[in-house]
């Protein structure tokens, strides 16, 4: 088994923790992040694009001039999709880009990106926030002590100070344990974990 070391909130270690390689030691292929990755995305997507047909634009429905005679190309509609205004061939329509894939998949691909985190020593384990008041700077103060930029921080459930202290940092994302996800997991440079929510975590995850 990993050990990952307990920091405070001034950087100084306060313990170790024992963590499962079924969940933090598992061997990454970059096939199965990707998979998972794509699926979120594609469940992300809003799928709002919408155009008219040409049964759904304006326009009436006699012929505009007469079959021969004129000089001009026949036509038979002001609707046809070859003029203006006309409707629009095969356009997209409202729909849902989510779709199904197993919940295995799905967690082995999170114990892969957090497998991922901590060959690369990118995880960090916290007792405690330090945190007395909402406020940014101070925030932004315990990142720069251990010296973290982009970081997700992942807690044991809700907890408002260290939710709204880290709500104005850009590159700073705050999940409850329940909320990881491997999206965040590879898109920030840093894991930071909440002590508590490690126990939830591997115990959701157990293969």
């Amino acid at each position: 088994m990993a050990t990952l070391a307990v920091y405070d909130a001034d950087r100084n270690k306060v313990g170790e923790l024992e963590v499962s390689d079924d969940v933090f030691g598992v061997v990454v292929k970059e096939g199965v992040l990707h998979e998972v990755v794509q699926w979120q995305r594609a469940k992300r997507r809003a799928g709002t694009a919408s155009t008219k047909g040409r049964g759904e634009v304006s326009g009436g429905g006699r012929k505009p001039w007469r079959q021969k005679g004129t000089g001009r190309a026949r036509a038979g509609s002001v609707r046809s999709p070859l003029w203006r205004h006309g409707g629009v061939v095969f356009g997209p329509k409202p729909r849902d880009y989510g779709y199904a894939l197993p919940k295995k998949v799905r967690r082995l691909a999170l114990r892969m990106a957090l497998s991922d985190k901590l060959r690369s020593d990118r995880i960090t384990v916290l007792r405690g926030f330090g945190l007395e008041r909402i406020k940014t700077k101070d925030m932004a103060a315990l990142l720069r002590r251990f010296e973290v930029e982009k970081a997700v921080i992942v807690i044991d459930g809700r907890d408002e100070v260290v939710e709204l202290s880290a709500r104005n940092l850009p590159n700073v994302k705050v999940l409850p344990q329940d909320g990881l996800n491997v999206y965040d997991l590879l898109r920030y440079e840093h894991v930071i974990l909440h002590e508590p929510a490690v126990a939830r975590i591997q115990e959701r995850l157990q293969p």
